[in-house]
């Protein structure tokens, strides 16, 4: 099934029947990634009067609460109120949800014991290519990224000059198959979130970070449609759904 779409003036024709999801679920039938040192995600019922509420133990619904951290168990979309004294809803400052977007897949350089993302990296895959976002598929890129355990790992992450690059170059939506843009343990510092977000200058409101994303291999570099759904929930961040489509035109 074919959809076209008008966007900033141009028509692009897009096969919606083929969705491609990059995000990565919490689900308890298997191990779930996780980061940032806290313990596994919960699913459980709700109880009344001692019985849990749950149609294998007779009652007519299933009716389950659910305990997780966005940052740490699911793939999430989060705002400059991530980093800010005042927790900015992510929720309230994304307000559209479709975009022009690059795949691009890059291999992270060794430098001082760490492995990184550099601005010569990303400017020779965007070339002078104009978009909205860009999505990092990081190498390897092997199915357990789903179910890393990242804590205390030291993963790959985004040097400052590349966050800086990507903002100048007017990217407004990053997303990334790591558990952050920044050091895993860099003393509070978190030097690409800041920079993408610009907080020494006009802040960005409206500029994204989704992390934990998988990117199948099966998918191709290049142009996509992207549409970025999140949950509505009122804070820094929240899980979200993101999901390209193919161009065909």
């Amino acid at each position: 099934m074919k959809a076209i779409i008008e966007y900033n003036s141009r028509k692009i024709e897009v096969d919606i029947s083929n969705p491609l999801d990059i995000s990565i679920p919490i689900d308890m039938s298997k191990k779930n990634i996780n980061a940032w040192y806290v313990e596994e995600p919960t699913i459980f019922p709700e109880e009344f009067e001692g019985e849990k509420i749950k149609v294998s133990n007779g009652a007519v619904v299933n009716f389950n609460n659910i305990h997780f951290n966005p940052h740490s168990h699911i793939t999430h979309t989060e705002c400059v109120g991530h980093i800010t004294e005042k927790v900015h809803s992510v929720n309230k400052n994304l307000k559209y949800y479709i975009f022009l977007a690059e795949l691009v897949t890059v291999a992270p350089e060794s430098r001082n014991g760490d492995f990184v993302i550099s601005e010569k990296q990303l400017k020779t895959a965007l070339k002078n290519k104009k978009r909205d976002a860009i999505v990092i598929r990081t190498l390897p890129n092997l199915s357990d990224k789903k179910e890393m355990r990242y804590s205390n790992t030291n993963p790959p992450y985004l040097l400052e000059e590349a966050a800086i690059y990507l903002r100048e170059k007017g990217i407004k939506h990053l997303l990334i198959d790591l558990p952050s843009v920044d050091k895993e343990k860099d003393d509070g510092k978190l030097v690409s979130h800041n920079a993408f977000w610009n907080t020494s200058g006009e802040i960005r409101m409206d500029a994204t970070i989704t992390e934990f994303i998988y990117v199948p291999n099966s998918i191709e570099d290049g142009e996509y449609l992207l549409n970025l759904m999140i949950a509505p929930f009122e804070n820094d961040a929240t899980p979200s759904k993101p999901v390209l489509y193919e161009i065909i035109k």
